[in-house]
């Protein structure tokens, strides 16, 4: 469960808008109290929103700056298996002359890439419904006063939030890989 509300990605823009009109209004009335101000709340909008997409990936899990910590969709780990062994399998078919097993490893990899690609939606997907859920759950049951709801919906936020961003580094991961790929001299 989350007791830092200073991660979430919604109040840092509020906190960077509000510190670019209170900079604006200081340079315009020649307060240099308001610019400074100003200017102290568009930095902490900064470092918040960092720590909004503050996550630590390990093979199968991810752990972020809330304390959550989910796992990923089997399709992921299972897809990155099959790149790998896919990989082996094309190199070693290539080492030893032989196109056929070559091919096999080439089919594997990208079944591999497939299926990965499928966790990560699938990830990316639920982390998202998690944290709408959450955060609507959460509202309502402040509103209630239900603070054991609100915890258990916040929690769910936390997890989702986590899910979705283990998603986000593993598909920039990728995307990076294959622009540097791609700039490589033939």
């Amino acid at each position: 469960m989350s007791t830092n509300d200073n991660t979430s990605t919604l109040k840092s823009t509020i906190d960077s808008v509000t510190g670019a009109a209170q900079n604006v209004l200081g340079s315009i009335t020649g307060n240099t109290a308001d610019q400074t101000q100003g200017e102290a709340k568009q930095q902490k909008a900064d470092a918040e929103h960092g720590a909004s997409h503050a996550t630590a990936k390990i093979p199968g899990f991810t752990a972020s700056s809330s304390g959550a910590v989910t796992k990923d969709d089997p399709d992921r780990t299972a897809g990155a298996y099959a790149q790998t062994v896919g990989s082996a399998k094309e190199a070693f078919g290539g080492l030893v002359g032989s196109e056929s097993i070559k091919a096999a490893g080439r089919e594997q990899n990208q079944e591999g890439q497939r299926r990965e690609a499928k966790g990560q939606v699938n990830d990316y997907a639920s982390g998202l419904g998690d944290r709408v859920t959450g955060t609507l759950g959460s509202a309502v049951a402040g509103i209630t006063g239900n603070q054991k709801a609100e915890a258990d919906y916040q929690e769910q936020h936390d997890s989702g939030k986590t899910q979705q961003r283990g998603a986000e580094h593993d598909i920039k991961k990728q995307a990076d890989a294959e622009y540097d790929a791609s700039q490589r001299p033939v």
